[in-house]
């Protein structure tokens, strides 16, 4: 049962639950309590005292918010609910002399500093504080560290909140960071000067509350009121990370997470924060055909041409739908070619995902029900690598208590796993096993890694059953943020990749960089970069990247969410969906659809769930017959994190965090 407590905080009484510090209750009563070192999804240090209060009979001194629980308090004398004040004459005073001793030593650095104009020391200075110091003693300074190539230090500047201690060690699982020292020389720093070894280590330039720990590849660049701030998703896993892109011109300079707390709380994966200098190199920023073995620049007329002869000509035509290609650009190609009598396909990596079963390609389970899991079951799947921001979840709910079993490659998750082996035999053990008793709820996720096989779809059926014997919640992890989309609007081939391609003598290839294409047959490459789907083409159609169109994605639980048009495609690239449109009227075979709203009108009324923006369809369980297993073990979905998609490919930042990784991966200890 829930222990209700009221109180009265500034005269407003309130009930709420009694396990609330007195901050949290604060909010409730919708009074704002400053903080420097707490924060909801982290422990509580209570070490600012930025957050003292008054409370009404207690002891004649200020008491920390963040660290008394409702529960704690007394009621007064008569039997009313105990009283707090926030903006007592004690507390005026405690908060100034609080923020005098944070600014002793804290440098003159706001002009130069990257967390001008977001930065809560000077926002709470100027709030709270006092207009005069007492300090005329010399400023201490602290050596900066090298945290590596994302984040950028001026420890000088660092209050000792140890918010970045705390999200390294309880979010992100790395034990590097911790404070040394006492008094004057207590300081922030890294075991053995060591460099951060996360996918996850750019949130604590968010958590960092003034300009100690900056976006080290955004340094020098902006200042906040210069930019265009923009919300919409990120493309770089399958997780749907909501996200913020910050533009100035036609270019994005920064991209930071948006709370959501079904998704992503409020953390966001390296590359997604890193890859957007990805975004400005290496476009495709006008037509090109090929012409005597080489690519030559076209214009956009000549280009359309182009494809419509190819594809009106063709005996059999074959499209392929990429990782990072919005709903509307996948259902249009679908519409298109197999109007024309070929074949879709989006399951270019190889999956074996049935199309029509979205219990078998998203799952019973959402995103949220990880939190509350009592049991988990890993397959096929290395979660720290597809979804850095899901592995969080599953670490928190190890913290918790929850037990983690995984069936595959052993690695470093972050967190204690009973590691039942990495083959299918391990598989078909867990599922004869049957366990009487298994901790519930509990909630199976299958990885991409093990249905790429010629028995994927065995090992489907068998991680279905196995849910089902376990009476657990499933869900099937992603690493494609175009995937569920693209097959919740049905582009599939019966036969899957191998079908749609066999006989095909041409090939529209939407983005989809991470395949070989045979030699052969004439390649149109829709794209919004030179990558490998470039080099193999004969046609390249200039198209937008994510953050230059309007699109809607679908995220590995099947949540469809809507990703906003941050800025606009460079030369003479256009939207995906309009260029498939106009290659249609090419071609005599126009499209129904002359603007995206129409064109979204027609796709869900195919697709009634898709106008569900940012909510769960139930999906009824349909699980897979368990079938004949091959043998070996289950490989890996991704075989460089850094590198996985071509705007990461593209991003400078992210190659030298992709080789930082190998030589981290190549050197030994000493020790060893």
């Amino acid at each position: 049962m829930t222990d209700t407590r009221k109180i009265i905080i500034d005269g407003r009484e309130i009930e709420v639950d009694g396990a609330m510090t007195l901050i949290q209750a604060a909010e409730v009563a919708g009074i704002e309590i400053p903080r420097f070192c707490y924060h909801e999804r982290l422990s509580i240090a209570g070490n600012c005292r930025m957050c003292l209060v008054e409370v009404v009979g207690g002891p004649p001194k200020p008491a920390a918010s963040c660290a008394m629980q409702v529960r704690d308090l007394r009621p007064g004398p008569e039997g009313q609910p105990p009283e707090v004040r926030t903006n007592s004459p004690m507390v005026k005073k405690a908060r100034e002399g609080v923020m005098e001793f944070l600014l002793i030593n804290h440098p003159l650095d706001c002009p130069i500093c990257d967390q001008g104009g977001e930065c809560d020391l000077q926002d709470q200075a100027m709030a709270y504080g006092v207009d005069f110091s007492r300090y005329r003693e010399p400023k201490r300074a602290v050596e900066d560290l090298d945290l590596g190539p994302l984040v950028d230090t001026c420890m000088t500047r660092c209050i000792s909140c140890t918010r970045c201690v705390r999200f390294t060690t309880e979010v992100a699982g790395i034990t590097v960071m911790g404070q040394t020292g006492r008094g004057e020389d207590a300081e922030i720093t890294t075991y053995l000067g060591a460099t951060l070894d996360s996918n996850l280590q750019g949130n604590i330039i968010d958590l960092c509350p003034v300009g100690a720990l900056t976006n080290k590849p955004y340094a020098f660049s902006a200042r906040p009121w210069e930019l265009r701030k923009t919300e919409t998703i990120d493309v770089m896993d399958a997780l749907g990370s909501n996200i913020r892109a910050d533009v100035r011109g036609r270019q994005v300079m920064r991209i930071l997470p948006r709370e959501h707390a079904g998704v992503n709380e409020e953390w966001i994966s390296d590359k997604a924060r890193f890859a957007w200098d990805g975004l400005k190199r290496q476009r495709l920023d006008r037509p090109y055909l090929r012409r005597a073995g080489k690519l030559v620049p076209v214009g956009w007329p000549e280009a359309l041409a182009a494809a419509a002869k190819a594809l009106k000509g063709a005996q059999k035509a074959a499209g392929l739908v990429g990782d990072l290609v919005p709903v509307e650009a996948a259902f249009s190609l679908k519409e298109l070619i197999e109007g024309l009598g070929g074949s879709v396909e989006c399951r270019v990596d190889g999956a074996k995902l049935p199309a029509g079963n979205r219990s078998a390609y998203v799952g019973t389970a959402g995103i949220e029900d990880i939190d509350s899991a009592r049991m988990i079951l890993l397959i096929g799947t290395n979660p720290r690598l597809e979804a850095p921001v899901l592995n969080a979840r599953i670490r928190k709910a190890w913290l918790n208590g929850a037990e983690i079993r995984l069936i595959g490659t052993a690695a470093d998750l972050t967190y204690d796993c009973s590691h039942l082996g990495d083959d299918r035999a391990a598989l078909v053990q867990a599922l004869k096993g049957r366990p009487g008793k298994v901790p519930q709820p509990s909630v199976v996720i299958v990885g991409q890694g093990a249905l790429r096989g010629a028995d994927g779809a065995a090992v489907l059926g068998h991680a279905m059953q196995l849910a089902e014997a376990y009476g657990a919640k499933f869900l099937v992890l992603h690493t494609a943020a175009g995937r569920v989309g693209a097959l919740d609007v049905g582009a599939t081939c019966t036969g899957g990749l191998e079908a749609a391609l066999e006989g095909a003598d041409v090939i529209w290839n939407l983005g989809a960089d991470e395949t070989d294409l045979p030699e052969g047959p004439f390649v149109i490459y829709q794209g919004s970069h030179g990558d490998r789907g470039a080099h193999r083409a004969d046609l390249i159609l200039p198209a937008a990247a994510w953050t230059e169109e309007d699109g809607l994605f679908v995220n590995t639980e099947g949540r469809p969410q809507l990703a906003l048009r941050a800025a606009f495609p460079p030369g003479e690239a256009k939207e995906n969906w309009a260029i498939i449109r106009a290659v249609s009227g090419e071609t005599g075979a126009v499209l129904p659809h002359d603007s995206l709203a129409a064109l979204r009108h027609r796709l869900l009324e195919a697709v009634p769930h898709l106008a569900e923006i940012d909510c769960l369809a139930e999906n009824e369980w349909q699980p897979l017959p368990a079938g004949r297993l091959g043998k070996g073990r289950f490989a890996a979905a991704i075989d460089d994190y850094w590198l996985a998609n071509p705007i990461a490919r593209a991003s400078r930042v992210l190659a030298e965090c992709s080789a930082l990784s190998l030589a981290r991966a190549g050197s030994n200890l000493a020790a060893e």
